[in-house]
């Protein structure tokens, strides 16, 4: 005859097994390793590299490549639905070298006090004329009688219809950086930003 647990034996819980150590605690200072598959949103192009992103590493910038500028609204629109500007695309335009001498020229002179900042108007847009009649003029076009030299018009062409022009205007033997950004809007080039150096 077998004797019979006591009360307290019968509401203990059963003992743990005793364990291993190594399996069921990991070592100290290793991480876990885990799998984590990341999709990709789309295969890579023919011939183009796979490039691996990495944290902390900033990759670089793909090289620029110019191309039309985004259709506006006012392209698509009916004529009489919309009296905004319209874009004028490079082959309707004339040579922006020749107007980027006139919209500089003018520009200086107009700043320098020899000509009515009036004049510069037909050659900008109202933004830049108005930042030229009410903004600071630079001291060296305001200083002094000598006359102003422009020297040659450099002209980049990045995309359809848009020049970016830069010169060096000399006055009193000191020379001076100046460049502006000409679109074509309603069929010529307007200088919709201007830079005085």
């Amino acid at each position: 005859m077998t004797p019979e647990p006591s009360a307290a034996a019968r509401t203990s819980p059963p003992a743990a097994p005793p364990s291993t150590g190594a399996a069921a605690v990991p070592p100290q200072g290793r991480p876990h390793l885990r799998l984590v598959t990341v999709p990709t949103p789309q295969p890579a192009l023919d011939g183009e590299p796979v490039r691996l992103v990495l944290p902390g590493v900033v990759a670089p910038r793909p090289p620029h490549r110019p191309g039309p500028r985004p259709e506006s609204k006012t392209r698509t629109a009916a004529p009489d639905a919309d009296f905004g500007p319209r874009w004028t695309t490079r082959a309707d335009l004339p040579d922006p070298r020749d107007v980027g001498r006139r919209v500089l020229t003018t520009t200086l002179e107009a700043l320098a006090g020899r000509r009515p900042i009036g004049q510069v108007g037909p050659l900008v847009t109202p933004g830049v004329f108005a930042a030229l009649a009410g903004g600071r003029r630079p001291r060296w076009c305001t200083d002094g009688g000598a006359p102003i030299a422009m020297g040659p018009v450099h002209v980049c062409e990045p995309v359809d219809g848009v020049a970016e022009i830069g010169a060096v205007a000399r006055r009193a033997g000191r020379a001076h950086a100046i460049a502006a950004r000409l679109e074509g809007i309603d069929g010529r080039w307007r200088c919709t930003a201007v830079q005085i150096g």
